[in-house]
């Protein structure tokens, strides 16, 4: 587990009876320092905030607006791409997660992705980097810039294509082969 943050909220402090607001707006060493951990080319705006609340009489839900504009190199050519983002964010804290009395090695992820597990402190900075991480387009592309195929195969064969790989592709052949005798004997008669 990650240690907290000088913005890290005690949650045996936070009011039970009314919402605790926050809100971030990194300095530029701690962009500096989140561009280089999410391996982008630069971070600028980046901006979170919100608040958390009671929800019963152990959990906490955390809700907030997320913004920033980063910049990315470009999964074909390298070029720098800028994108925007803003994300709504929201985070349930519970000191129970569902499958958390199982006494096997394996970890399922619960099925509500907002559920995770309470410790001592709900940190809106952790939060707000984990979110910018999941909201990162995984291939940006530099505009005007058309998808690339690579084809990788044995010398002397024929490269497999995107169409060889569409498991239904050969069936259109072989409906169109058909010649409207679908559902006739061979003597033309229907069946």
């Amino acid at each position: 587990m990650t240690d907290p943050t000088t913005d890290a909220l005690r949650v045996s402090t936070l009011p039970k009876n009314a919402a605790t607001a926050f809100e971030l707006r990194p300095d530029s060493d701690t962009l500096s320092a989140i561009a280089a951990r999410l391996d982008l080319i630069g971070l600028k705006k980046l901006s979170f905030r919100g608040e958390v609340r009671a929800d019963g009489k152990e959990d906490w839900v955390l809700k907030g607006q997320l913004g920033a504009t980063v910049v990315q190199p470009c999964s074909v050519t390298l070029d720098p791409v800028t994108t925007r983002i803003d994300q709504v964010v929201l985070r349930r804290f519970t000191p129970t997660l569902p499958d958390d009395v199982s006494d096997s090695d394996e970890v399922e992820m619960p099925e509500d992705e907002t559920l995770e597990k309470l410790g001592s402190h709900i940190d809106p900075a952790i939060v707000m980097e984990e979110e910018l991480a999941l909201s990162l387009p995984l291939y940006p592309r530099a505009e005007g810039v058309a998808p690339v195929e690579i084809a990788v195969t044995e010398p002397g064969r024929k490269p497999m294509t995107d169409e060889d790989a569409k498991p239904f592709a050969g069936l259109a052949g072989l409906m169109s082969g058909l010649d409207g005798s679908a559902g006739k004997d061979d003597d033309g008669s229907k069946t």
